[in-house]
């Protein structure tokens, strides 16, 4: 992985917290709107993780890529992966 590791660990552990933070708002039978707005910020913040991974290989891999075949594997992975995230 060429991202950032001390950034996407960062944002990784924030996320994990918020996780916990919502499974202790379900057991506490908190408000659902209140969940909802933690689990939208949690997966905010899954996003930006996803999207400093991305561009990293985007980056690296990609352009990095040593045949004009590796390369074009290299993208189609990513239209690929892409293509999950934006259905």
């Amino acid at each position: 992985m060429q991202a950032d590791k001390k950034k996407v660990t960062r944002l990784l552990k924030t996320a994990r917290g918020q996780i916990d933070g919502i499974l202790r708002m379900v057991e506490e039978d908190r408000y659902c709107m209140d969940i909802s707005h933690q689990l939208m910020a949690a997966e905010a913040i899954l996003n930006k993780v996803n999207k400093e991974i991305l561009t990293a290989h985007l980056k690296c891999c990609v352009s990095h890529a040593e045949t004009e075949t590796e390369k074009e594997e290299k993208i189609d992975e990513l239209v690929s992966m892409l293509g999950k995230i934006l259905k």
